[in-house]
């Protein structure tokens, strides 16, 4: 396989009253055609700041430095508007929240056809035609009544799926799915999981997957970057990640997922403490007040990012299992 995105050394901060928000620290990844990575962390650990820096959607007050390459291009250093061209037919995104993503005052029909007719030149028939065939492929009943009807006449399940639609439409070489199942339900969760991951191997599109679950990811993804306070503490294949997790805080993710075998009403594991204050550079290991392992080189000294071996790379002085 090729490497269709490779990021290098990207930082994000924003200016605030408080002094420079650093939501991005030095990150470094990267994607083959048809390649799928999952992004995971709490919410404030910069995996949506991260998808969005490779968009070129960050706001104008935003600072970011580092090398974007996409298809041995460097895009980070491209004009806004060159990087717009790239959205639809090179990259897309599955926005968060389903509920709110789409226009409400637009029809269903003129958000699915808009990309269709801007970005590939399509006629309206033909638009239509397709965004018929791609509303099918999302398993949308009546996909012709559809077309007519606003957002607010559909459930979140059902939106998340145009979501999906419209970010497909152009058969993009890589999407984005900045945590695609936020407020569905278990069931919907799961169906629209399978229905990205089974476009994904029909059109051979590259997908980076961001989410807060990790169990989200297990399934669906061909390797993991797992953040914490902007920082990648861990990288590594999925079934490699899973199998032999060196950094305490992935394994503090982990217990946190609610399990079958869990008895009704029992209190769910959590992450003692909060992300430190990204406006400032404290020493030390950034988990290390919230971490069961601790000890006093993690106060004093941050960890750099240590190749394991196998493709594993990890941020902590003291790793789950003695690895050296």
């Amino acid at each position: 396989m090729s490497i269709l995105l490779q990021i290098e050394d990207m930082s994000v901060s924003f200016a605030t009253p408080r002094g420079n928000l650093k939501a991005v620290r030095g990150v470094t990844i990267d994607l083959e055609a048809g390649e799928s990575l999952g992004v995971v962390g709490e919410s404030g650990s910069g995996k949506t700041v991260l998808s969005r820096a490779t968009m070129g959607l960050l706001p104008g007050s935003a600072i970011r430095t580092g090398t974007i390459t996409y298809k041995g291009q460097v895009i980070s250093d491209l004009p806004a508007n060159e990087v717009r061209d790239l959205w639809g037919t090179g990259m897309a995104m599955i926005f968060q929240d389903p509920m709110t993503a789409l226009n409400p005052v637009r029809r269903i029909g003129s958000q699915v056809t808009e990309s269709l007719t801007v970005r590939l030149g399509m006629s309206k028939k033909d638009a239509k035609l397709k965004a018929i065939e791609l509303l099918k492929r999302v398993r949308i009943p009546d996909p012709e009544a559809m077309l007519r009807k606003f957002p607010y006449q559909l459930s979140g399940g059902m939106r998340q799926r145009i979501m999906i639609a419209i970010a497909v439409s152009c058969n993009p070489e890589l999407l984005f799915a900045d945590e695609p199942t936020t407020a569905l339900d278990v069931t919907v969760q799961a169906q629209v999981l399978e229905l990205l991951t089974e476009l994904r191997k029909e059109f051979n599109t590259a997908m980076i997957l961001v989410t807060h679950d990790l169990g989200v990811v297990a399934g669906h993804t061909d390797k993991i970057a797992v953040m914490y306070a902007g920082d990648v503490v861990e990288y590594a294949p999925t079934r490699q990640l899973f199998n032999n997790m060196k950094m305490p805080y992935t394994e503090a993710l982990l217990k946190s997922i609610p399990r079958l075998e869990t008895p009704t009403g029992s209190r769910l594991p959590v992450i003692e403490g909060r992300l430190p204050d990204p406006t400032k550079d404290e020493p030390g290991c950034p988990f290390a007040s919230r971490c069961p392992y601790v000890q006093d080189k993690c106060r004093a000294e941050k960890p750099p990012l240590t190749d394991g071996g196998n493709k594993h790379f990890y941020r902590c002085w003291f790793p789950i299992g003695g690895a050296k």
